[in-house]
């Protein structure tokens, strides 16, 4: 597996202002937990919030964490309510797995409502309804950035293997809201970016089953994808705005 270079202490979040307000969603999880660490030791980050939906102890006290259900908007809102404004916000959460266990769809004889309601409530809805509310806490000129993760399997164009139909639904879903959440804040936060990432093969419980015939050199840390996430979001410009970008920057087709 690739390894994440160690940090020299610079930034890796340079193109932001130098007191940054930085959110991520997902605590609990692979990639989230690799962002945190590497977020937390950023010079140019004043206040680093971390949602996670179970609860996490942690001896850092300078980063305010919070207990919150992305599949609950009452919980997102109550979240939310105690930002007083963000410039980056990350949602590392997914789900590919129904939540009984119960595995991706290989064929359309697996297809059940069960498995198409966990993904969506987790992968489509949950990161709208943290847009809804986080979006408003953008400032009005400057940078900020929304990114949630997304995946190549989203992509309609791109599928030639079929299968997988919720998981793929529901990220081709959130493409589409990424897309459209982009169009209304490009008019409210001229300068604000809004994007879906796509993390590669990354060693986490999400991918384990799955890892078999991936190709070594494409199969990444945890710290490496954090690192690459975090470059691809440091290079991102408004032009860029809606669009879906893998973890070495190249654009995921529609």
């Amino acid at each position: 597996m690739i390894e994440q270079p160690q940090s020299s202490g610079h930034s890796q979040i340079s193109s932001f202002k130098s007191d940054a307000r930085v959110l991520v969603v997902g605590g609990q999880g692979g990639i989230g937990g690799a962002l945190i660490d590497q977020l937390s030791s950023d010079p140019l980050i004043a206040e680093l919030h971390v949602w996670s939906r179970q609860h996490i102890e942690g001896d850092d006290n300078a980063i305010k964490r919070v207990d919150v259900d992305i599949t609950d908007e009452t919980s997102i809102a109550a979240a939310a309510a105690s930002l007083e404004h963000i410039d980056l916000v990350i949602v590392a959460t997914g789900m590919l797995h129904g939540r009984d266990g119960t595995a991706p769809e290989k064929s359309w004889k697996d297809l059940s409502v069960g498995q198409f309601t966990d993904n969506f409530l987790v992968n489509t809805i949950g990161p709208a309804l943290i847009a809804k509310h986080v979006l408003p806490r953008f400032p009005r000129r400057g940078r900020a950035v929304f990114a949630a993760l997304s995946a190549r399997v989203g992509s309609i164009e791109d599928n030639r293997l079929g299968g997988w139909y919720s998981y793929r639904a529901s990220k081709a879903a959130l493409n589409q809201v990424i897309k459209s959440l982009s169009i209304e804040l490009s008019r409210l936060r001229p300068d604000a970016v809004c994007v879906g990432l796509h993390p590669g093969t990354v060693d986490t419980n999400l991918s384990r089953p799955f890892q078999a015939n991936v190709d070594a050199a494409k199969l990444f840390t945890q710290s490496a994808a954090a690192g690459h996430l975090l470059k691809v979001i440091d290079g991102l410009t408004t032009e860029d705005t809606g669009g879906v970008f893998a973890w070495d920057g190249t654009r995921v087709p529609s």
